[in-house]
């Protein structure tokens, strides 16, 4: 819906003042991610230290070489758009709620999936700006020290501000996730609808070959049937628990549309490719709900009482 108005009303951009908005919004999403934090499911799960590894370096090791072997597909190579903006989606750190609520339809290891959730998004932080450095560090739109500066005031700081205040604010908090919640995706949608109201009226996507976009949409497809069958397979091999292979398989396989819709704004700015930037994730986000509830729903069938 924010797509198609910032195809017809781009000019909202003009009449609010969406980056101040957006940046206050982004803000107080981690102020608030830190105070939701619990502290003693954050414990129970830290132990199971097989499946953090799998799933910590699935998402921030593996994804990413997978996007690099993605290179040969575009004809720019590394200077392709499209391959940036498929990079930048395997950069990113997993997901927190989704994560969650599925590993728990699939009665899968809650806590570790917890933990793993909420590590992922702090790793994330420092993890994606260090991998784009690699590839982006002559652009003009990106100077690694810079975004690290910009992480640390709208991100890091909010973050540990949480913290330090969730011991008198985050029963609260965490009783009331389900209305912060609305804070997450409005903020989600004032930033695609800025977005591509930027790439839309500097005619970005009219210089996007048709055949990589359609090759971009075919990578994505891949990553998470790629990434999913091999954790898979991982999993069986070195023997894991049902209830911890499904987490791994929950957890590795996700990316936040949530850190990749503030990742854009704080590294990009308003450049005029953000919008593009945003498709992978966006596809990526939308596969991953459809294909992990079908999966959920036929871990939460299986028979329980044969794997005692």
């Amino acid at each position: 819906m924010a797509i198609i108005l910032a195809w017809f009303l781009p000019q909202g951009t003009e009449i609010l003042p969406l980056k101040s908005i957006t940046d206050v919004g982004i803000g107080l999403i981690f102020f608030f991610y830190g105070l939701k934090l619990s502290p003693a499911e954050f414990k129970l799960g830290l132990l199971n230290y097989k499946v953090h590894l799998i799933v910590q370096l699935t998402t921030f090791v593996i994804f990413p070489i997978l996007g690099l072997l993605f290179i040969p597909f575009f004809e720019a190579g590394k200077s392709s758009d499209i391959w940036v903006a498929l990079f930048f989606f395997t950069t990113l750190p997993s997901t927190v709620s989704s994560s969650i609520v599925m590993v728990s339809l699939a009665k899968g290891n809650l806590p570790t999936a917890i933990f793993n959730a909420s590590l992922s998004g702090l790793i994330g932080i420092f993890a994606t700006p260090i991998w784009l450095s690699f590839f982006l560090s002559k652009s003009a739109n990106f100077e690694f020290l810079d975004v690290l500066i910009k992480l640390g005031w709208q991100i890091v700081l909010p973050l540990t501000l949480g913290l330090i205040f969730q011991k008198f604010l985050g029963d609260f908090a965490r009783r009331h996730s389900r209305k912060l919640g609305y804070l997450d995706k409005g903020t989600i949608i004032l930033i695609v609808y800025s977005s591509f109201s930027t790439s839309f009226t500097s005619g970005i996507f009219t210089t996007v070959d048709l055949g990589d976009l359609m090759k971009m949409f075919l990578c994505v497809f891949l990553l998470f049937f790629i990434v999913y069958f091999g954790l898979g397979f991982t999993c069986n091999l070195l023997g894991l628990k049902t209830e911890d292979k499904i987490t791994v398989q929950f957890c590795g396989t996700k990316k936040s549309l949530v850190h990749g819709s503030v990742m854009v704004k704080v590294i990009f700015g308003n450049s005029a490719n953000t919008g593009l930037l945003l498709l992978p994730i966006m596809l990526f986000h939308s596969l991953q709900l459809l294909l992990i509830a079908y999966f959920a729903e036929k871990y939460r069938k299986r028979n329980i009482a044969t794997e005692v």
